[in-house]
């Protein structure tokens, strides 16, 4: 434990000399001053565990000395002992209200004033282990502030994911357990495309927000469906969104979980529909879906960056979609083969579609295979 130090200030040598050997003599560290002015020098020098303080010097008397440790943020805590020859009781109040922690009357009682100071300086002890605390505190404040920082950070470079990411898929990433879904890779997706039917001529003759409205209730219903089929959203273009899955989670079986979302959205459209209806809208859904593998990466320039699919697949998914008349699912060869065990399909023969030099072979969905027992 180190030594306590102390600081003697007092205009009278006799009375610094009797404090300075009665306290050293007491295993103390002690500094004189003077004056006023002197003391307050030494405080920001020495940095005294206590100052005994004269009440009456010339130049500053104790009271302003005392004000002015008080008035410090860096002394507002130091025990201070203000000493006088002067009527103790009515020093004792200016001494109080000047911020004087303890007072002694002269000439000076020795036992009293070492119990007095080591009283004082257990205090102080305690009011370091208090600072010393809230230091640490800081610097564990500080510490948790950056890594708040840091997490901050991090989830600002995936909040453009969240867009069209399912908050599975989000979780996973912030988890750190999938790979970098921004990097370019190579993989086997199914592709989904959906768009209302009566879109174009609606907003012909519809105001803008007519159209918001109508928007932004589709656009709901397909954001909740995709998130519990686990889809991602690769870009919205109005009424058409384009949906892949088994990127960049894994699924078990993308195609029926592509189809199963497409059941279910033509289901909330009718929904939907219902009101748009008694309106004077005519909407309806059509959707196709095609798989296969696809270059995925991000696409853009520095500030503005997308999540990309680029492929066969892609296109025979759009011009699936394209040829689905309003309340129908097209589906290429190889969705239908992932799917024939729990979806009923009706085949459709070779269709042609732009793009393709060849016919594709697509079928419709006609719903889900009715289970054992009975339940559909």
């Amino acid at each position: 434990m180190s030594t306590a130090r102390l600081l003697v200030i007092d205009d009278m040598p006799q009375n610094v000399k009797l404090l300075q050997q009665l306290l050293t003599l007491s295993g103390f560290e002690v500094a004189t001053a003077a004056s006023g002015p002197e003391g307050l020098e030494k405080i920001s020098a020495f940095r005294p565990d206590l100052v005994l303080l004269d009440v009456v010097m010339p130049q500053m008397s104790g009271y302003e000395v005392c004000r002015a440790i008080r008035a410090n943020p860096q002394t507002a805590l130091l025990p201070v002992i203000m000493v006088t020859a002067l009527d103790p009781d009515e020093e004792r109040v200016k001494g109080i209200e000047a911020g004087a922690d303890d007072f002694l009357p002269k000439p000076i009682n020795q036992p009293e004033l070492l119990a007095r100071v080591r009283s004082l300086l257990r205090i102080r002890a305690l009011h370091r282990q208090v600072e010393d605390m809230a230091a640490e505190l800081a610097g564990w404040n500080a510490k948790l502030e950056d890594r708040v920082s840091d997490q901050v950070s991090q989830l600002e470079r995936l909040s453009r994911l969240k867009r069209f990411l399912s908050p599975k898929v989000v979780d996973l990433i912030v988890a750190g357990t999938l790979d970098d879904p921004m990097s370019t890779r190579r993989r086997e997706v199914v592709v989904t495309f959906v768009d209302l039917r009566g879109f174009t001529s609606f907003t012909e003759t519809a105001d803008p927000e007519e159209v918001i409205a109508v928007l932004r209730a589709y656009h709901a219903e397909l954001g909740r469906l995709i998130a519990v089929h686990e889809g991602t959203v690769e870009h919205f273009a109005g009424d058409g969104v384009m949906i892949i899955f088994n990127d960049p989670a894994p699924l078990p079986n993308p195609a029926l979980s592509a189809v199963e979302m497409a059941l279910d959205t033509l289901e909330a459209v009718e929904r939907l529909s219902v009101a748009w209806r008694k309106r004077g809208y005519r909407l309806a859904c059509g959707l196709g879906i095609a798989q296969g593998y696809a270059t995925i990466g991000t696409i853009g320039f520095e500030g503005r960056f997308d999540y990309g699919t680029i492929g066969v697949v892609t296109n025979l998914a759009a011009r699936l979609c394209g040829e689905a008349k309003p309340g129908e699912i097209l589906v290429s060869r190889r969705v239908h083969t992932d799917i024939d065990a729990a979806i009923e399909t009706a085949p459709m023969g070779e269709v042609a579609l732009k793009g393709f030099s060849q016919p594709m072979e697509a079928f419709r969905v006609v719903g889900r295979r009715a289970l054992a027992g009975g339940a559909a």
